[in-house]
């Protein structure tokens, strides 16, 4: 953890308490960052009657970070919290009846226990490391179940997704090439934001595999762009869909899926051989831009055009943008993560910011602030050398060991079926919906579960992962219902969770489960008796306590421009950045040291148009999956009425020339089908995408089916289409994003 002199902090000087009574109802003040819910963290209004019922959520429009505006999950959250679908208790059936629906009700401590015995013995018998730990997106669980993890032994902490392809791999590839995270300021360090004298608005901000208006990561809250487009901004969108975002840019980029990294050393080349790079900044700050720029020789741009589908003409102007202007800011997303060589691709794209100086500098690309380290975890002093040692993927992935905590999901999959290095006997599954939403080929990882003697499920409501898998739910509570934290990505800021309402039931959060069980499995490392107590201890380095956070928050850490030339990045106090050279690594000497290709490089999508032609033959179309929708985050509010209606079925898009080529019209039902299996779609007919191209979102299941059925999970799993060991040489990188199918309608009957 970063200490920080709390004289140093900033907050809002709010016109009101932190609660207070409006038009009969009690108003709480707070953020939204807990189940349901995404990275950000939201300021939210929460609005409660004289019964302790929680009747309206508004945004907080005192608060800097998302001023007022909310999206429609946090507007419906009470419709959550309520729902008749929440499961509000303890239950329990026999590992014998996995997948079929004979639960019953059990108090707490009847659950509590039989979890702590189970995973006791299975420590005793096997060792610590036999039980892996897992996690939904971010939220307030990090801290929990990483000190979970680790208390009680077992170094396998991990999300079951193919090669951690979710932010991991851009906060290793930028870490391991600058030393640090850095992420586009859209001045989200200062109290009054754009108004900050020392914040300058980027002339260009390049938006790259991400849709922020409604994806949202990296605590950066996607309404940002349009901010800064009103204060002056130009956009380059690099998407393969017509968005509105893509209709207001200067240039709209309409990459192939998959093709991020050679697109990024083509722009690289262009501004190499035009002289548009900041060559005192390169002098200065820049470790190997001589063999980089002998890397980029390799990709002219017609090169480049050839493999990304985006016109010559296109790539010239986008470069020439970025090497032109003042200054130039990047807002990438998971499409870098979900490319098999997302590290190389994350090396690239940064690259481009680092030779045209856009990097520490305002509008630019700035060095997080963290008070809890978002990759590090909560606790790791807790674990012996020795067991962190046995970490899955450890040995064959060194780049594990610099600082990232996660074992390598692919190897825990096939350690799993093996038993080689060791066998696997239990999970904690702490609100992840593996099977519907994250997990490469959900029945080949079903049948890897199937093999544990204990399988616990921490969530809202009953999902197919937990009907399919778990013997315990323990059910945890919506962010209204409890107090906690905001200790997210990005640039951080103090957050307070503030209990609106009544818990429903018997829920809890997930932080009072979480040490709940902690005292059962490791006392001596969960002293805390209350809630608060942790959240002191959390907030040590603020100076902060968890009840003058509820009066000031959020609380902003203090934030400066150009840290590396004050000597304030390095821990020796040098001038220079944390790398081994103390420049920016354009070739990283940390890659070389472990056997990789210190330069970035593309590498073919596998399959693909350029790997796989033969495959082509039988499926033509290029596959992407995972875009995000307003309404659901991941495989969530699939039972929400309000949030359903908006897309009430898992779909494809097409474009209308294909659904004449196909036979096939809106809101046909089609079968989505390659080479590792199917799933059933209703047609969306769009001219947004290519001719080449067509999209799925994710995330599906029905909760109005039969849950002895895993609500039809195996009908409409986009994820059946996708693989289990085909991921990156670094063991980060997974081919989500791009894949190849056919399509074809859907019979009577089926």
């Amino acid at each position: 953890m970063t200490k920080f002199a709390k004289s140093d902090l900033k907050f809002v000087d709010h016109e009101k308490p932190w609660r207070y009574e409006e038009d009969g109802l009690t108003v709480t003040r707070g953020s939204a960052w807990s189940g349901p819910g995404c990275h950000l963290g939201c300021g939210v209004l929460l609005h409660t009657d004289k019964d302790g019922k929680l009747v309206k959520c508004e945004g907080d429009p005192e608060n800097p970070f998302n001023q007022g505006r909310l999206c429609m999950r946090c507007l419906n959250i009470q419709e959550v919290t309520y729902h008749e679908k929440r499961i509000t208790y303890p239950m329990m059936r026999d590992p014998k009846d996995r997948g079929k629906d004979t639960w019953r009700r059990v108090s707490w401590e009847e659950a509590l226990d039989y979890v702590a015995d189970k995973f006791l013995d299975i420590k005793e018998k096997y060792g610590a490391e036999s039980v892996i730990f897992a996690q939904g997106t971010g939220r307030d669980i990090g801290p929990a179940i990483t000190r979970l993890a680790w208390s009680y032994g077992s170094p396998n902490y991990t999300c079951i997704l193919s090669g951690l392809a979710c932010f991991l791999p851009r906060i290793a590839g930028m870490a391991l090439t600058t030393g640090t995270y850095m992420v586009a300021d859209a001045s989200q360090g200062w109290t009054d934001r754009y108004d900050n004298p020392a914040y300058e608005v980027p002339e260009v901000l390049v938006v790259w595999g991400n849709y922020p208006l409604v994806a949202n990561n990296e605590g950066w809250y996607g309404h940002w762009v349009v901010d800064m487009m009103k204060r002056g901004t130009k956009i380059i969108d690099i998407d393969p869909k017509v968005t509105w975002l893509s209709c207001n840019s200067a240039q709209h980029l309409r990459i192939r899926p998959g093709t991020d990294a050679a697109l990024a050393l083509g722009i690289l080349n262009i501004l190499f051989e035009e002289d548009l790079c900041d060559n005192d900044f390169v002098d200065k700050w820049c470790y190997g831009f001589d063999e980089l720029k002998a890397r980029a020789a390799e990709y002219p741009v017609s090169r480049v055009a050839e493999i990304t589908w985006v016109p010559e003409e296109n790539i010239i102007e986008a470069a020439r943008m970025i090497g032109k202007a003042k200054t130039a800011s990047l807002q990438w997303g998971l499409a870098v993560d979900m490319t098999k060589e997302s590290l190389p691709a994350s090396q690239a794209i940064a690259s481009i910011f680092m030779v045209t100086g856009n990097i520490d500098v305002p509008g630019g690309i700035i060095p997080t602030i963290s008070i809890l380290s978002y990759a590090s975890g909560w606790g790791g002093e807790l674990i012996s050398d020795e067991q962190k040692a046995k970490r899955i993927g450890l040995g064959n992935y060194p780049i594990l060991q610099a600082g990232f905590q996660m074992s390598q999901a692919d190897e825990l999959i096939e350690t799993m079926e093996s038993g080689e290095p060791y066998e696997i006997h239990g999970s904690w599954l702490q609100q992840t919906n593996i099977l519907a939403c994250i997990a490469a080929d959900p029945e080949r990882t079903h049948k890897a579960f199937e093999k544990l003697d204990i399988n616990v499920s921490v969530d809202l409501f009953m999902t197919p992962t937990a009907m399919a898998l778990a013997d315990v739910f323990l059910p945890a509570n919506t962010f209204p219902e409890h107090d906690s934290i905001r200790l997210g990505d990005g640039i951080q800021r103090g957050e307070v969770i503030c209990q609106a309402c009544k818990p429903v039931g018997e829920s809890k959060s997930d932080m009072e489960i979480n040490l709940l069980l902690g005292k059962r499995l490791a006392p001596e490392a969960w002293p805390w008796e209350t809630l608060e107590e942790v959240y002191d201890e959390l907030l040590k380095p603020t100076g902060f306590t968890f009840s003058e956070l509820k009066e000031v928050a959020p609380i902003f850490l203090p934030l400066e421009y150009r840290r590396h030339e004050k000597g304030l990045l390095r821990e020796d106090g040098q001038l220079g950045f944390p790398t081994p050279t103390g420049r920016l690594e354009l070739y990283s000497t940390i890659y070389e040291s472990m056997g990789y290709d210190p330069l970035p490089y593309f590498e073919e999508p596998s399959p693909g148009p350029g790997s796989t032609p033969d495959l082509m033959e039988e499926y033509p179309l290029v596959l992407t999956t995972g875009a995000r929708v307003f309404n659901s985050f991941h495989s969530e509010h699939r039972m929400i009425e309000r949030n359903r209606s908006y897309t009430p079925d898992p779909t494809i898009q097409v474009h209308p020339e294909l659904c004449e080529r196909y036979g096939v019209d809106e809101g046909d039902w089609v079968w989505v089908e390659n080479h590792l299996g199917r799933a059933k779609r209703r047609v969306k007919k769009t001219p947004i995408l290519g001719t080449r191209i067509v999209a799925c979102d994710h995330g599906w299941w029905l909760p109005e089916k039969d849950p002895e059925d895993l609500f039809d999970l195996y009908d409409v799993a986009i994820n059946k289409l996708l693989p289990w060991g085909e991921f990156g040489k670094t063991g980060f990188g997974a081919n989500y994003k791009t894949n190849i199918c056919k399509i074809y309608k859907v019979k009577e009957g089926e």
